[in-house]
């Protein structure tokens, strides 16, 4: 509990500076291009034209649903927080290399630095998600009550893989193994995360089974339940059944890890 204790406190008494930098550092990566930050949108945008036209135009997937909702909603609601995980699952996963001057010079608390680019994704995420909801309405959808899982969704994907970037990237600083194993895994957790394809429908129970304990697919679930299903997460209890067991798991595995590596991050940076 000490250890728990010392990373809310660190993460408290240092939010202002946490959020300033996470600001600070969308600026510098738009810094120097003539349309600025709309370029955060727009490999966004390609890619997910490029999958609406390959799936629907190409594959006529949209006339496999049966729904009446378009298709395009039901992909941006699998697209659109795959883009918030895969800067996590890539540069997340080793912040500190990323920001090693506030490890080395500035000894800034290490539960800090992962939450200060959760926070510039984040933002980009909100963008994001402010598109799909301007699409929903386009697309003439009406607001109900089930877009109000869309926030929650934000916040649960927030937490968790804030506190997935701070547990590997105290590993990644150890060994650089672990750093380039996860940079591994993020194309194929892609393809088996159910951002494409209804994990719901695959008829095969144990792989549906294995598949409720993948963070991914349950974020993925509740943003779809928001703009596509119509329907609350709580009706797929063994979506949240897979996802409080996995985030409970993590929780505890990173406050072991925290506790046992981060003396060291410093010196091995």
């Amino acid at each position: 509990m000490g250890t728990l204790s010392e990373i809310l406190k660190e993460q408290w008494e240092w939010r202002k500076q946490i959020l300033s930098l996470g600001l600070f550092d969308l600026k510098k990566v738009s810094a120097g291009a003539v349309l600025g930050p709309l370029w955060f949108f727009a490999k966004p945008a390609v890619y997910i034209f490029v999958f609406w036209f390959a799936l629907e135009v190409g594959l006529r997937s949209g006339d496999q649903t049966g729904s009446d909702v378009p298709y395009i909603l039901w992909l941006m609601g699998g697209l659109i927080p795959w883009f918030y995980m895969q800067e996590i699952l890539g540069t997340g996963i080793d912040v500190f290399k990323r920001y090693s001057y506030l490890v080395t010079k500035i000894k800034f608390p290490l539960p800090g630095i992962p939450t200060i680019y959760s926070i510039s994704t984040m933002i980009i995420q909100c963008g994001l998600v402010v598109a799909l909801i301007a699409v929903f309405f386009i697309c003439g959808q009406t607001f109900d009550w089930y877009l109000l899982q869309i926030p929650v969704a934000m916040l649960l994907m927030f937490v968790f893989f804030d506190m997935f970037s701070l547990m590997t990237s105290c590993l990644s600083a150890i060994s650089k193994d672990f750093k380039n194993l996860l940079q591994t895994l993020s194309t194929p957790l892609f393809w088996l995360s159910g951002i494409i394809f209804n994990v719901f429908s695959l008829g095969i129970p144990a792989i549906e089974m294995i598949l409720m304990f993948n963070p991914i697919t349950f974020i993925v679930t509740m943003y779809r339940c928001a703009v596509y299903d119509k329907m609350w997460i709580w009706e797929k209890p063994e979506a949240i059944i897979g996802f409080a067991i996995v985030f409970i798991v993590q929780f505890i595995a990173m406050v072991v890890i925290y506790k046992r590596t981060h003396e060291e991050v410093a010196d091995v940076l």
